[in-house]
């Protein structure tokens, strides 16, 4: 390729390094430094030397994005050191190269630099051309966004330390000082709200990491395996001697491994960024899935229904989801080779059975709605049908996630800051095509992961009269949610879901998780899930709590006696046996200790970042359910259909034993307030359909074509389903 010996990108790198105060800082003389594109095509070659990479065409899969990313990340640590850049210029600066001009082009993947969109009726399922001006904004395996620029050791890929430069403490330490097992409950949240966050949470997000090539799983050969012999991205937790707990198992280390590096729009340079191989808008692909592959592999081509379990047919009993039948023991805790694990849209189906409830749920409304429209219009064939209701059912998440479940988390003072109030009838208007989907790193690991606080020591089972049947331990229910292949038993954990209280968002967490998660069949411990989280902060890059807290406006403090207020006096206290500054405090860990805000489930930093983030899931996608205007719009009368749904009224149209329940799922049942009422009532109206009848010619809504990377494949709906067919072929 073509040497350029000009200036790719001029920088001012100033001579004080970065400041706790302020993320960034550039307010002092600096020198002056012009990168050339000759250095940058050298640092390249090296890199490609010592790494190496291909060039890949489509979207490649995550190993072979972090191949292409490490590549970057080299180019980027080489320019770095030799142009003795800051945090500023690694983060800033080197941004602005067009990579497209070097060498670098030959591995840019095409989907992040060379698609061209046009305006059709159905998303994609892979997220790209969600929006047209920017077609691989939220798509699968793109990157993370960045709420505040990130900080690492080496200023490019390191993992977080202290401030001072010294190591944080080790996360298990972080866990079992401040996270410990009070066990108090909520007073009005029920469990069915931890099950629809984890829901959306799957959604939204999953991030690429090194996966065991046999089962799938994640790696677990970093604490038994020689340094030299180490899978490359472990970051091992170390347990300290005196664990409480550990001990008494002689366990000193927990395997955990970093995520994959992404790649950039355009293949920029700078700092380590995961990537998310879901896509950033709320489009059901736990559902549906997020490849075509995936989602015809989910379907039976006929009549647009979902492939089902008809396990008590002769009972007369409504469908499970099918059993995963290839490698069976991914994300799944098998006792015997006769067990089976379920197969749904998004892989992590089965990491808790009551998330196994929710998308055996949202896979019966699909299936009922598809019935009902092909009822209606019986000429529409299966492709027509399936992606009607898949509108309509992504519709409907939608709208219980904003209208449910983000008024609880949130309160309704934080709602009107961010834009986030639905609007009682008709349409709003606030697609922004400049607005990037793509979804923020610190609320994929930290803050939407604040339903870890609300997470139950044991599982309820109710009747249908409301009264107790039975309970299992939360850590028996993690991968092994084998229980549902009993008849009846669903409706009896669903409506346990809407009576039991979930825990009190607080700094306290259950055991079941911070000692036993994804326990192994004959062991008396498993995994820390709270130690994982703080640990995956770190590698992410996240700065410390008080840097959010600066970000969103909110006070700061420089001492641990400042933070009085934000959070009981006794955390307080024992953050500061461990770290040497309010500023080093990770983010998870601090943000779940906040005291909630008034009205609020979560604390204001906690809320600032759920509410960012649901900002942009509202205004960045041009298929939000309630935008007029665009292929994809409802009518009128559709939307005012989909306004009518409640999670409760998919609960009454989705099982066999519910024959009452309150009003709002997610809040314990009130009889002023949130009472219970028949299914049969009113007070939960049903979508009527039939404003759907006779829709658009198939002609018609197939119109989303792209252009990727001059190929020319077809990326409507039915189109892509064809080339996926003739690539599996």
């Amino acid at each position: 390729m073509e040497q350029y010996s000009e200036c790719a990108v001029i920088v001012t790198s100033p001579r004080e390094e970065f400041s706790h105060s302020h993320s960034l800082r550039s307010d002092f003389d600096g020198a002056v430094n012009c990168i050339t594109y000759d250095a940058i095509n050298q640092a390249y070659l090296d890199a490609m030397k010592r790494i190496g990479a291909s060039p890949v065409e489509d979207i490649p899969p995550p190993p072979e994005i972090a191949d292409i990313a490490l590549v970057l990340l080299e180019v980027t640590q080489q320019l770095a050191k030799q142009y003795n850049l800051n945090q500023e210029d690694v983060e800033l600066g080197l941004a602005q190269v067009d990579t497209l001009k070097t060498a670098i082009r030959e591995i840019c993947p095409a989907y992040l630099y060379s698609i061209t969109c046009h305006a059709g009726k159905y998303r994609r399922h892979d997220g790209i051309c969600t929006n047209i001006e920017h077609p691989s904004w939220g798509a699968t395996n793109t990157v993370f966004t960045r709420l505040i620029p990130p900080q690492f050791s080496d200023l490019v890929s390191s993992p977080r330390v202290s401030l001072s430069g010294a190591p944080l403490p080790p996360a298990r330490i972080v866990s079992r000082t401040i996270h410990e097992d009070i066990g108090f409950h909520d007073h009005a949240g029920t469990t069915m709200l931890i099950a629809w966050g984890q829901f959306m949470d799957h959604d939204l997000t999953l991030m690429g990491m090194p996966l065991d090539p046999i089962n799938r799983n994640e790696v677990r050969s970093c604490c038994d395996t020689p340094p030299s012999q180490q899978n490359p991205y472990c970051f091992e937790i170390e347990i300290p001697r005196d664990d409480y707990f550990y001990r008494k198992f002689n366990i000193r280390c927990q395997d955990f491994v970093r995520s994959f590096p992404g790649v950039r729009p355009d293949c920029k340079l700078g700092p380590r960024n995961p990537f998310n191989t879901l896509t950033a808008a709320i489009d059901g692909n736990t559902v549906y899935g997020v490849n075509a592959v995936l989602a015809r592999q989910l379907r039976t081509l006929q009549g647009g229904l979902l492939k089902m379990n008809p396990a008590f047919t002769e009972l007369n009993l409504k469908d499970l989801l099918p059993p995963k039948v290839d490698i069976p023991d991914e994300g799944c805790v098998r006792t015997n080779f006769t067990q089976f694990c379920f197969l749904a849209g998004e892989i992590r189906v089965n990491e808790q059975l009551i998330l196994s409830c929710i998308h055996t749920l949202m896979a019966r409304e699909h299936n009922r709605i598809a019935r009902e429209l092909s009822a209606i219009n019986p000429h529409w064939e299966d492709e027509i049908v399936y992606e009607e209701t898949r509108r309509i059912v992504i519709a409907e998440i939608q709208h219980i996630t904003f209208n449910e479940l983000l008024p609880i988390v949130l309160g309704k003072h934080t709602m009107e800051k961010y834009g986030l109030l639905l609007n009682p009838k008709g349409y709003w208007d606030g697609y922004d095509p400049e607005t990037n989907i793509g979804i923020l790193d610190a609320f994929a690991a930290a803050a939407f992961r604040f339903g870890h606080s609300l997470l139950p020591t044991s599982v309820e089972r109710w009747s249908k009269v409301h009264k107790f049947i039975a309970s299992r331990r939360l850590s028996n229910l993690i991968r092994q949610p084998f229980d549902l292949y009993r008849a009846g038993v669903i409706d009896e954990y669903i409506l346990g879901l809407t009576n039991q209280a979930a825990q009190a968002m607080d700094d306290s967490v259950t055991q079941e998780v911070t000692n036993n998660l994804f326990k192994r069949a004959g062991n008396r411990f498993g995994l820390d899930l709270i130690a994982f989280n703080i640990q995956r902060g770190r590698e992410f890059g996240l700065p410390g709590y008080m840097f959010y807290r600066e970000r969103c406006g909110l006070r700061t403090s420089f001492t641990f006696d400042e933070m009085i207020g934000t959070m009981p006096n006794l955390t307080i206290q024992r953050y500061s046996t461990i770290y040497e500054s309010p500023w080093d405090i990770d983010l998870w860990s601090a943000g779940a200790a906040e005291l909630p805000m008034h009205g609020s489930l979560v604390g204001p930093t906690f809320a600032c970042i759920i509410a960012n983030q649901f900002k942009l899931a509202r205004h960045g996608d041009r298929f939000w359910y309630e935008l007029p205007n665009q292929p994809s719009s409802f009518t009128e009368d559709q939307l005012r259909e989909i306004k009518k749904i409640r999670l409760s009224r998919i609960i009454c149209d989705n099982t066999d034993l519910v024959e009452t329940i309150q009003i709002y799922a997610m809040v314990l049942p009130d009889l002023s307030i949130n009472p219970r009422v028949s299914c049969k009532s009113s007070v939960l109206p049903s979508i009527d359909l039939s404003h759907w009848r006779d829709g658009p010619e198939a002609e018609e809504v197939f119109a989303d074509v792209s252009n990727f990377n001059g190929h020319g494949y077809p990326y409507s709906s039915l189109e892509y389903l064809k080339f996926a067919r003739s690539r599996i072929s």
